[in-house]
This record gives C-alpha cells, sequence and structure tokens, in this order.
C-alpha cells in the first residue's frame, strides 16, 4: 500500500475530530449522551463481567447452558454487525460520500487511495468509540476470570466486525446517496423520502416494532454466518470450545469479504463521484406556488409580501436549516410508545404537543431575522423596506404554516385524549393564539441574540442557525409562563411544586429553605402576566432593532 491512502485517511480523521472538538455544543451533548447512556451500562456491565468471570473461573459453564450461551453470543455478534453496517451506511449517505473538495482530491491521487483513505477514516472514527468500552467490558471479565484472553480477543472481535461492517455499509451509503442525488426520478423526491423514512423509523420505535423486529434479526442472523464472528468470544471463556468450522469460516470470510467490499467500493464511488447531480428545474412550478402564496397575501403592500415569501422559499430549498426545530422530538419517542400501548394520550402531553407547535412558530423563521439574512444584509438594510415591514413579513411566514398545523395537533390531540370539547376547544384557541404570538416574542428575542456566522450541520454542510442564546431565552420565555398557567389553573399545583422544589433544595446540604405553596402561587402571578406582555414588546423591540442597526 502506498503512502496516500494513509495520508487520505489521517487527513480526514482529523478534519472529523475538527468539527467534534470545534463545536463545544456538539462535544458537551456527546459527553453528556456517553456519561448519561453509555456511563451506567459501562459501569453495570463491569460490575456483572467481572462477577461473571469469577463464577466461571470457580466452576466454569454448565454444560446445560453452553447451547445457550454459543446461540446468545452468535446473536449478539450479528446483530452488532448489523449496527455498525446502518451506522456506516448512514454516516456515508450523509457525509463520507460527500468528499470535500473533490476536485482536488481526485486529481491529487489516484480513485483507488481515496477510497481506501477514506474508508480508513471511518475505521479510524468508529474504533475511537468502540474500542475504549471493550477494553473496559473485557478487562473487567478478564480480571473475573484469571485470564488475559478476553482483552485480547474482544478487541480483535471488534476489529473485525468494523473491517467487514464500514466497508459494506459505505458500498451501501454511496448507492442510496447516488439514488437520491443523482438518478432523476428518486432525486426530485427526496426530500419527502427521506422524511417519511424517519417518521416510520421513529413510529417503529414508538409502536413497539423495533424490539419484535430485533428479536426476529436476532435469531435468524445468529444461525447464519453472520454469527461466525461470535465464536471468537467464546475462544476467550474457560470451559468453552466453540466449533471450528465458524472459526475457520469468520478467517475465510474476512479475507474473502474485506478486499471484495473495498473493489466494490471503488468501482460504485467511481461511478458516483463522476456523475453530476441532479439539478432542480422545478423553478417554474416553485415561481407558480410562490405567486399563488402571494396571490393569498395581496392585501399586504409588497415588501412585507416579498419577505414571506422568500422566508418559506429559502426554506424550501434548503431544509436541513430546520433540523433543529425537530430535536425536541426525539423526546417524545418514548412517551408515544406509552400512548400507543395504553391507546389514549394523557391531557398533559396534549398540552405539550401544542406547546411545542407554539415554540416551533417562532423558531421556524423569526428566531434570527438579521443573522438569517446572510450575505444581504447589507442590500435589505440600504434599501427602502422597513423594519415593520421585515419583521411582519417573517412573522406572517411562521403564522402561515404553524396555524393550520396547530388546528390539526391541536383537534388530533383532543380527539386522542380524555379531554372534553370544552377543553379542547380551548386548547385549539390557545394553540392558534400562540401560533401567532410565538414569531412576534422570538423575533425579538432574536434581535437581541443574533448569530451572523454560519455552523456546521455536517463535515460539509453548513447553515446559520439561531444563537444558543436566543435558543435558551426564547424557551423560557416560552415555558415560563406556560408553567405558570397550569399553576393557576391547578388547584393542586401549587402545594406539588413547592413540595418538589424543596425537596430538590434538600439535597444541597450547605442550603435549607422551604418553599410554600403561596410563594409559588404569587410567583406564578408575576410571570403569567410577563408572558402575556412579552410578544408585543419584543416585537416592537424586533422593529426598532432593525431601523437602527448598523453594520460593523
Amino acid at each position: 500500500m502506498t503512502r496516500a491512502p494513509l495520508v487520505v485517511a489521517r487527513t480526514e480523521f482529523r478534519r472529523t475530530v475538527r468539527v467534534v472538538a470545534g463545536d463545544r455544543t456538539k462535544l458537551l451533548f456527546m459527553l453528556a449522551i456517553a456519561v448519561v447512556a453509555l456511563g451506567p451500562v459501562t459501569v453495570l456491565g463491569t460490575v456483572l463481567l467481572s462477577a461473571a468471570g469469577e463464577q466461571v473461573a470457580a466452576g466454569g459453564i454448565d454444560s446445560s447452558v453452553t447451547s445457550t450461551v454459543m446461540e446468545a453470543t452468535a446473536g449478539i455478534a450479528a446483530l452488532a454487525w448489523l449496527v455498525l453496517t446502518a451506522m456506516a451506511t448512514i454516516r456515508t449517505v450523509t457525509t463520507v460520500a460527500d468528499v470535500d473538495e473533490p476536485a482536488f482530491l481526485l486529481l491529487s491521487t489516484s480513485h483507488r487511495n481515496v477510497v481506501l483513505g477514506v474508508t480508513g477514516a471511518e475505521l479510524l472514527t468508529f474504533a475511537t468509540w468502540t474500542i475504549p468500552p471493550t477494553l473496559a467490558l473485557s478487562s473487567a471479565f478478564a480480571y473475573g476470570a484469571g485470564t488475559i484472553l478476553p482483552v485480547v480477543l474482544a478487541p480483535a472481535f471488534v476489529v473485525l466486525l468494523l473491517f467487514t461492517a464500514v466497508p459494506i455499509g459505505f458500498v451501501v451509503g454511496v448507492w442510496i446517496r447516488h439514488l437520491i442525488t443523482v438518478y432523476e426520478p428518486i432525486a426530485r423526491y427526496r426530500t419527502p423520502i427521506l422524511v417519511s423514512v424517519g417518521v416510520a423509523y421513529f413510529a417503529a420505535i414508538a409502536m413497539g416494532w423495533l424490539e419484535t423486529i430485533t428479536s426476529v434479526l436476532f435469531d435468524l442472523l445468529g444461525n447464519s454466518p453472520l454469527g461466525w464472528p461470535g465464536s471468537l468470544l467464546l475462544l476467550a471463556v474457560p470451559g468453552l470450545e466453540p466449533s471450528v468450522g465458524p472459526l475457520v469460516g469468520t478467517v475465510v470470510g474476512f479475507a474473502v469479504v474485506v478486499p471484495l467490499a473495498v473493489g466494490v467500493g471503488v468501482v460504485s464511488t467511481r461511478i458516483h463521484w463522476y456523475s453530476d447531480p441532479v439539478r432542480s428545474d422545478d423553478e417554474p412550478a416553485e415561481t407558480q406556488s410562490s405567486d399563488r402564496l402571494g396571490g393569498l397575501l395581496s392585501g399586504l403592500d409588497r415588501p412585507t409580501r416579498t419577505v414571506t415569501v422568500t422566508a418559506i422559499r429559502r426554506t424550501k430549498r434548503a431544509p436541513v436549516t430546520l433540523l433543529y426545530v425537530v430535536y425536541p422530538l426525539f423526546g417524545a419517542v418514548a412517551f408515544l410508545q406509552d400512548v400507543v400501548r395504553t391507546g389514549t394520550l394523557p391531557p398533559p402531553l396534549a398540552v405539550l404537543f401544542c406547546l411545542y407547535v407554539v415554540w416551533g412558530a417562532g423558531v421556524l423563521f423569526t428566531l434570527n431575522p438579521l443573522g438569517d439574512l446572510g450575505p444581504g444584509l447589507p442590500a435589505v438594510l440600504t434599501s427602502t423596506i422597513s423594519g415593520r415591514q421585515a419583521i411582519v413579513g417573517r412573522i406572517l411566514a411562521g403564522v402561515l404554516v404553524a396555524v393550520p398545523v396547530g388546528i390539526v395537533v391541536s383537534l388530533v390531540a383532543g380527539a386522542v385524549s380524555p379531554l372534553s370539547l370544552e377543553q379542547t376547544a380551548l386548547l385549539l384557541v390557545a394553540t392558534v393564539v400562540g401560533a401567532v404570538v410565538g414569531p412576534a416574542l422570538a423575533a425579538g428575542v432574536g434581535s437581541l441574540f443574533p448569530r451572523f456566522g454560519s455552523v456546521k450541520v455536517t463535515n460539509n454542510r453548513e447553515a446559520v442557525m439561531p444563537s444558543k442564546t436566543a435558543f435558551l431565552v426564547y424557551t423560557l420565555a416560552i415555558a415560563l409562563p406556560a408553567a405558570a398557567a397550569a399553576v393557576l389553573s391547578v388547584d393542586a399545583a401549587p402545594a406539588v411544586l413547592a413540595g418538589v422544589l424543596t425537596t430538590l433544595l434538600s439535597l444541597a446540604p450547605w442550603f435549607e429553605l422551604t418553599i410554600s405553596a403561596r410563594a409559588i402561587t404569587v410567583v406564578a402571578s408575576i410571570v403569567l402576566p410577563l408572558g402575556l406582555l412579552a410578544p408585543p414588546l419584543s416585537y416592537r423591540y424586533a422593529i426598532r432593532r432593525f431601523d437602527r442597526y448598523t453594520l460593523e
């Protein structure tokens, strides 16, 4: 192998590390996931594996459970390979197959070297987060069993999975990306297709189908050649003697699959990287859609109407800029499982879903009214458009999208929850009103904390996002008045909330404070009027900020 693939792999890996390390929010988010999700699993697994190792060293494994252990190991190996392949496929579709500066990279070295380098960088990326926990868990078992074999064979097992899963995932990902970017019948509708796939995935989780599918795949794939690598793990268990056939099949399969997958990857990328992506020629249809929208807004002055249509059109062309709006929905998946199982939506969840629509109404177009203009900011500021026209246009864009969604969500939430007709009607009115005032509130917050620089959405894709401070302040400005309204409308809420806060404060031994229900009521009585006054004041501030803004 020449030095060129190593240089490409090292460069791509360093770029990936810099992207993650350079975004402090993403880095802290990943660390939080590692601590919350993987931390307890690793600690518990370490303790259990150490005890299991001691038990195996003391009396071995009973012959009655030997076959069960072997089947379970094969199933785990097959599912682990499938998960790694799926992750490699997703990364290839979203990032890896979209190489940065392809003209420079593909001209600087041979095509094969680029494929080897990009795939090698992915192997390093996957190894950075799979090898450390593997070493921790295998070391715990090795300590209990009194043998060094687990520390050697477990990482070898992971490396074997990576060297087969990543190249295969790369090939599959390249062809998926080719279909959604080059193959015209699919590329033209890739956005609704990708949205449908995402909805189907989360629906499978919410419906509990994912567990059923996993159980079926565990049995099905465990008995296939994909389960053979599990025999490496069995070699590390004292008292177990895995069959020679799976071991030989693993070695032979590794020797055949890896070069074959790399070869197919070279051929696949030669087709994909040298093909022209589909150019959107549906501008007339988009123009017609904009004209229809402009016709609906014919009663407005032309600058306001133009701002509204432009904001919606730009978002339609680059929907990746709205990924942050979807993030809160990820936390709703666990609740949806209970909803599907019970067949009813609890009233608090119905209110939260409607509150999410209100929150999203402001986030869509108005949480960064100055920064969203990008390079066009000087031209807009020096034009004849007024602050009122610019802000009203963006607010109206959010209202046009959020109000219909709010009507549907509130009616569906009322229908599938125990809410009465009167309560459903009240929820509908509150959601529609919130979808109107939410953008006005967000306009002022976004004007106070603008962001003009772009952030990396993926390794090769940048977008202008609202600032983290604007997100936090706006979210609190929505959540606190909503919580205050809930406290004042439910008789038992002040006492319950006071008890919860007092209990939390008692956890700090140096801080003793008892919060009364009356104090909670007084604070809620202050917060709610302030929350109701915030949108008009925020709207006026956004207009004044736009009219008086000067470029530095």
